[in-house]
């Protein structure tokens, strides 16, 4: 009983302080312009020390929460839009942003809590302002979009959770509020897609895919801003996911061919990095970053990202690698590999490519430069001349046991 009275003191303490649990509009102003809107009900799960045990605090973001206007900015050069809501004393709760041309996401979610604040958390054996980021997030939309999730979604910051739900935002905005067109989560899809079930329903597993083959190749341009080539490329690309499947209720590993033809291409050329981005339909968009050391004159493949939103899947896709040291090559060079190659992202993600040319520096007349041949291309081209070399000394080796036989066979007559 007396713990019941406790909880219900806590339950009561916490809402007088932060209020209920209700939707919050924020933005990020720039002048008279906005550049990041959202409305949103989220709640924050934090677990904590006392002295002889560990607590867990639910805390709601309150219908008071404010925009931090020192900590958030529309971006600059070199620095991330982000929107920062303040609430309580010393609590903060943060959306960083990136975009690739075409879609937008958040590049991470922070989350900052005073355990000083006895209201949220009594009996705490620590008084710190802690800070929490989270970079693997999920929240994607297309580009002047907005980005719908009425259904909630649980994000693990550190050793904490929040969840969002009803949740409208958008950043990279092109006017004052939010776009009518929207990217809706992968949840909400599911829910408002999902047939209805009757007495008697038998439900019929889906069938496994079938294996797409070897991919189409697709030519992809990156132009400068005079309209000429900096980076080309050519290449037949397979995507190799695992996540969990809505139709099948498990982990499925599926293979998934980009098809070049409904493929677009963009991108970026600086003087050390390049950047090719390809965008197939809403669904699928997939970034290489190339990477130029100038000291050696080489480069190399050094970041690969991929978001996907299929309809099988329970929610939005994310990886992303930028420690990568594939496809080196020289600059002034193509880089070719003709045989197929796996280029592992993370555990969950690799991409097979196939017949692939690539030049991310120095394309001059819109053509290929030289290639530097894959080790894999010259060891395939050395196995046949091993072999053929091997034939050639077999037929010497019989040649000659034959010549010496015969004259041998010759010796043994004498003339009469």
């Amino acid at each position: 009983m007396k713990l019941s009275h406790a909880l219900a003191a806590l339950i009561i303490a916490w809402f007088a302080v932060f209020g209920c649990i209700q939707a919050v509009t924020l933005e990020v102003n720039e002048g008279n312009s906005t550049c990041i809107k959202a409305e949103l009900s989220a709640s924050i799960s934090i677990t904590y020390n006392t002295s002889n045990s560990t607590r867990k605090a639910q805390v709601p973001l309150p219908n008071s929460a404010t925009v931090d206007k020192g900590s958030s900015s529309c971006g600059t050069v070199g620095r991330a839009p982000w929107l920062v809501a303040v609430f309580g004393p010393g609590h903060a709760l943060g959306l960083s942003f990136s975009t690739n041309g075409s879609m937008y996401s958040v590049a991470n979610l922070t989350l900052q809590y005073n355990l000083s604040d006895a209201s949220v958390f009594p009996e705490a054996n620590s008084s710190d302002v802690v800070t929490v980021v989270s970079s693997s997030v999920g929240i994607w939309a297309t580009i002047n979009t907005t980005y719908r999730c009425v259904s909630s979604a649980t994000f693990g910051v550190g050793g904490a959770n929040v969840t969002f739900s009803n949740m409208r935002l958008e950043a990279y905005m092109p006017g004052n509020d939010l776009s009518p067109t929207e990217s809706v989560c992968m949840a909400d899809q599911a829910s408002t897609t999902a047939p209805p079930t009757t007495a008697g329903t038998t439900t019929t597993a889906a069938p496994a895919p079938t294996p797409p083959g070897t991919p189409e190749r697709g030519t992809y341009t990156v132009n400068n801003s005079n309209g000429t080539a900096c980076l080309l490329a050519q290449m037949g690309l397979q995507l190799n996911v695992s996540y969990f499947s809505l139709f099948q209720n498990k982990t499925v590993q599926e293979l998934v061919n980009l098809t070049p033809n409904l493929t677009t291409s963009s991108g970026s050329c600086e003087a050390r990095s390049a950047t090719l981005v390809l965008t197939q339909g809403r669904t699928t968009t997939l970034n290489f970053t190339f990477s130029l050391n100038s000291t050696s004159n080489k480069y190399h493949l050094s970041g690969i990202t991929l978001l996907a939103n299929w309809s099988d899947m329970t929610a939005p896709f994310s990886a992303s690698n930028t420690s990568l040291n594939y496809l080196r090559g020289t600059l002034g060079r193509s880089y070719m590999c003709n045989a197929e190659q796996t280029l592992v992202v993370v555990p969950a993600f690799s991409l097979n490519t196939f017949r692939l040319q690539v030049q991310p520096f120095e394309v001059t007349t819109n053509q290929f430069a030289t290639a530097e041949e894959c080790q894999v291309d010259q060891d395939q081209m050395l196995i046949p001349i091993i072999v053929g070399a091997a034939l050639a000394g077999l037929v010497l080796i019989v040649l000659i046991a034959y010549l010496i036989g015969r004259k041998r066979s010759h010796a043994g007559y004498q003339t009469i």
